[in-house]
């Protein structure tokens, strides 16, 4: 979708930079914001809105297991987990086809700014056909993805993924990873593709992802990294047994090992990094990296709880993602990063370090390091998307709230329903909850749906 030429927005409540703020004028050309005025009369003619805050980027998915979400909730395995989880995943993405796959991508992406979400960082590893073998256009899978983004609206931050191996230290990759393999040559021919796939896509950025400590080597990954166009991913320190496999392959943890040989700066998004050590916590915050925390994810897998208080009490950054979309929701993902910390610590407003609200915290830090990790400005301020999330004050949740109450009510207290509408680009692309190009898209997911379960 094309951003709107010119819009003008006026909210009665908004959040800015320097906090909330009443009757806001907001300017936008070709979907940047270009002016912020405060304390301005609605004129009758901008485009009139309650109480606005700004999009919130999702900075982890992989929109293609959006499709066996709630198909591997099975009891009675033993020693059931995100590794046999994982061989589940394996078996059916070699269903998928282009044509599904962009039809599973579309509904993601749909259901991501149903929930507040205006951008996602796709870590995109499906590349090739069922066999293994290239197509024909060496990123056909990545303009399905750009695709799908622009279908929705949705902004993207596309992030092809490098997998090479199947473990540390070079071990071969596996058959059932035949679809996601390169070695370094081919991968910088995928850029290639993935900058002609996103060349008529809005504001899209391009970065890249090495899968994985356990999917490339140390050569590769220096290759990597010197060749990165923008933001640079990484799976790491997810599970206790990676972090087991790093120490006997290396003698060090794995986010150690990755502080001692690579350059990592405010580029890069640490992915999970569930398993740190005190130091460890300590290199990631001073590097200004941005871990990617996505917390439904980690819960339904089993992974761990990321030492959040530590983090940030020594400044870390931060984003959150829906990561394997068993549960699209913004609002989810961040109430329960809290709660994830107050049942450990066994304590109320664990996180937010100051004055502000837990929900107004989270909210904003999150959209901040989400943005920081894919590429874009953050925030309702000149130079940044016109992404703007506006609040319904007429949800019971929200009734009679102001200021941070109706970020902490919507957070803490809402479910379906206190998103009146979400804006892209200057675009309006969800209207009282509804995406504007809901039952298309959903009819060719349920078409596509049915050809993966036959």
């Amino acid at each position: 979708m094309k951003p709107t030429a010119s819009v003008r927005f006026h909210a009665a409540q908004a959040l800015l930079p320097q906090g909330w703020a009443q009757d806001v004028r907001i300017d936008s050309v070709a979907g940047r914001i270009t002016a912020v005025a405060v304390g301005e009369a609605w004129d009758g003619q901008a485009q009139r809105l309650d109480v606005v805050v700004p999009g919130l980027g999702n900075l982890h998915s992989h929109a293609f297991q959006r499709a066996m979400a709630g198909l591997t909730e099975v009891g009675g395995r033993s020693g059931d987990s995100f590794w046999s989880w994982r061989e589940l995943m394996y078996r059916f993405l070699d269903r998928l086809d282009p044509d599904t796959f962009q039809a599973i991508a579309a509904l993601a992406y749909m259901e991501m700014l149903e929930s507040g979400f205006t951008r996602v960082g796709e870590f995109h590893y499906l590349h090739h056909a069922e066999d293994g073998r290239r197509y024909v256009d060496h990123a056909e899978m990545a303009v399905r993805v750009a695709a799908a983004a622009d279908e929705t609206g949705l902004g993207l931050t596309l992030l092809p993924v490098f997998y090479a191996h199947s473990d540390f230290g070079g071990a071969a990759a596996t058959p059932a990873q035949r679809r996601f393999l390169h070695d370094i040559d081919g991968f910088a021919a995928l850029l290639e593709g993935c900058t002609r796939a996103l060349a008529g896509t809005a504001d899209a950025v391009l970065g890249l992802a090495p899968h994985s400590l356990r999917a490339c080597t140390p050569q590769q990954l220096q290759a990597l990294v010197a060749m990165a166009p923008g933001p640079i991913h990484i799976h790491i320190a997810e599970q206790t047994r990676e972090v087991d496999a790093c120490l006997v392959w290396s003698g060090q943890r794995p986010v150690e090992w990755l502080y001692a040989n690579a350059s990592v700066d405010q580029r890069w998004c640490l992915v999970h990094a569930t398993h740190l050590t005190h130091g460890e916590v300590e290199q990631i915050a001073d590097s200004g990296a941005v871990v990617g925390l996505c917390p439904i994810t980690e819960a339904n897998l089993g992974d761990g709880l990321f030492p959040m208080r530590d983090f940030v009490r020594a400044g870390g950054r931060f984003g959150v993602g829906s990561d394997s979309n068993v549960l699209i929701d913004a609002a989810e993902e961040l109430r329960l990063l809290e709660y994830g910390q107050r049942l450990q610590l066994r304590g109320r407003n664990v996180l937010s370090p100051g004055e502000l609200s837990s929900g107004r915290w989270l909210f904003q830090q999150a959209a901040e390091g989400g943005a920081q990790a894919l590429g874009t400005p953050a925030g309702l301020a000149v130079g940044a998307c016109a992404d703007l999330l506006e609040l319904d004050r007429e949800h019971p949740a929200l009734l009679g709230r102001t200021g941070d109450a109706l970020l902490d009510s919507w957070l803490f207290a809402a479910r379906n329903g206190a998103l009146r509408s979400v804006w892209r680009n200057g675009r309006a692309l969800v209207r009282d909850g509804r995406h504007v190009n809901r039952d298309a898209i959903t009819t060719r997911y349920r078409a596509a749906l049915a050809r993966i379960l036959a």
